[in-house]
């Protein structure tokens, strides 16, 4: 076969043709080729190598066992949603409000979900978990409404041309000018 360097062959897959032939090298780094040339069809392109010949490593289920470290693997232990609720007062169980303040291994009841426990508090939200699944919910937005701006309705002033600026009036004559600038219904 071919010596590997830049000029010399090496087949790899095309992109065009969708075969495998024979390529002219054009680019390497190190060892590795990263350019090749079609020799059938002229198309430059990255070597890709031949159709299912890889260098990269085998999945970790194909491999070797490791061999042991010294220290044991713990075990996963999973514990039912039945077993994490063991032992806490279910019927006392507050029910769930966004204006309410929750701490961990807390019990709630939800209209929709229904008995859940408080299992993280990140800032406004907590995740409940609940017997089907896990929700993360808003809490601690109590407090007095966000008062709403009171609406003030625009003030009667003299009208004029947009262009030109308004001399200002003295205290008590606004209403006057406004009184004599208005047209008659006659």
């Amino acid at each position: 076969m071919a010596t590997l360097k830049v000029g010399g062959e090496v087949d790899a897959q095309c992109t065009r043709c969708k075969m495998n032939l024979a390529h002219t090298i054009l680019a390497m780094v190190g060892p590795k080729i990263v350019r090749v040339r079609c020799n059938t069809c002229g198309g430059d392109h990255a070597f890709r190598g031949t159709a299912g010949v890889t260098d990269r490593p085998k999945p970790a289920s194909t491999r070797a066992p490791r061999a042991a470290s010294g220290t044991p693997r713990a075990e996963k232990v999973v514990i039912s949603f039945d077993e994490q609720l063991a032992g806490k007062d279910i019927a006392s169980a507050p029910k769930y409000s966004p204006k309410d303040t929750y701490k961990v291994d807390q019990v709630l009841h939800h209209p929709t979900f229904g008995v859940g426990l408080v299992t993280a508090v990140r800032g406004d939200k907590v995740d409940l978990t609940f017997r089907s699944d896990t929700k993360t919910l808003v809490h601690g937005r109590g407090g007095a409404p966000a008062e709403r701006p009171a609406f003030s309705p625009p003030t009667n002033k003299q009208a004029g041309p947009a262009d030109k600026p308004m001399a200002e009036l003295p205290p008590g004559m606004e209403e006057a000018a406004a009184e004599t600038s208005l047209p008659s219904g006659d």
